[in-house]
């Protein structure tokens, strides 16, 4: 019998075993924070005024809560026990339990019916989490079922040319680095190729035009896309918080907000959204 491959390659086992810190990152550091200021600044600008808003791939629950601060009922759906429990405590403990409904579900079969939502978020990168592409296709297909026509969709992914730059960094990918340039595939093969002990889960990065195409190809009309953490990609998860002098950081904050949309910035992100509509 073949020896289970580690857990860090599943994405349901990987983010069971993250617990809190998937919650704690999008404030601990420079990156996380421009992801977040980023993602809810496009949420402010085309969600409508009220309605319901589906989290899916929601996680420990952060922007879910961030829409029911603001008035809006929730339905937060994620693969992971551990972050479904986690957005649950995250919840009850902000006294939101009549706004956000948590529930176990996979992006590729949305326990959701049809037509239900006035908004869609999959944020945070959980559809590069698909690495099969017909399965991607469906999990976009069940963002378009869940939400009414003319429904804004807010998918963000993992982008692939700051992957690459980070991989240059570190030598044990080295030989693999082509690969992932051609085909943004981060399988769990490719990874056991490369190392007995990989570090994160399976993905797909995407290209900024790819996840255009992919979005278009499932009938959506793609109207922005955004780079969020600009030219601050990669530095911004490096950067130690007690080099920043006051005011430091709101400067960076507002030349990655002026550069956001620049296709050359976008396609570099760590993450990228996509603002969309069926």
């Amino acid at each position: 019998m073949s020896e289970e491959p580690p857990a860090t390659l599943d994405p349901e086992r990987y983010y069971d075993e993250y617990g809190h810190e998937e919650w704690d990152r999008l404030e601990a550091t420079l990156g996380g924070r421009l992801e977040f200021e980023g993602t809810v600044d496009y949420l402010e600008r085309y969600l409508p005024s009220s309605g319901r808003v589906l989290d899916a791939g929601g996680g420990a629950g952060r922007y879910s809560i961030w829409l029911a601060d603001r008035g809006y009922d929730v339905t937060l759906v994620d693969l992971s026990a551990r972050q479904c429990a986690i957005a649950r405590e995250k919840v009850a403990e902000r006294g939101l339990e009549n706004r956000v409904t948590v529930q176990r579900g996979d992006l590729r079969a949305l326990p959701v019916d049809g037509d239900a939502f006035d908004a869609v978020c999959c944020t945070g990168g959980p559809l590069s989490h698909i690495v099969d592409e017909d399965e991607r296709e469906r999990a976009m297909t069940e963002l378009r079922r869940a939400g009414r026509p003319n429904a804004p969709v807010f998918v963000s992914v993992m982008g692939r040319l700051a992957v690459l730059q980070n991989l240059v960094r570190n030598p044990t990918y080295h030989t693999g680095m082509s690969e992932i340039a051609d085909t943004g595939a981060y399988t769990r093969e490719f990874a056991l190729e490369q190392t007995d002990e990989p570090g994160f889960t399976e993905c797909h990065f995407f290209r900024a035009a790819e996840l255009e195409a992919a979005l278009e190809t499932i009938g959506f009309d793609v109207e922005t896309l955004v780079g969020l953490e600009g030219i601050a990609a990669n530095v911004g998860e490096r950067l130690e918080d007690e080099v920043l002098a006051d005011g430091d950081e709101a400067e960076i904050h507002d030349v990655v907000r002026e550069l956001r949309t620049d296709p050359a910035v976008v396609d570099w992100s760590n993450h990228i959204l996509a603002v969309a509509r069926a």
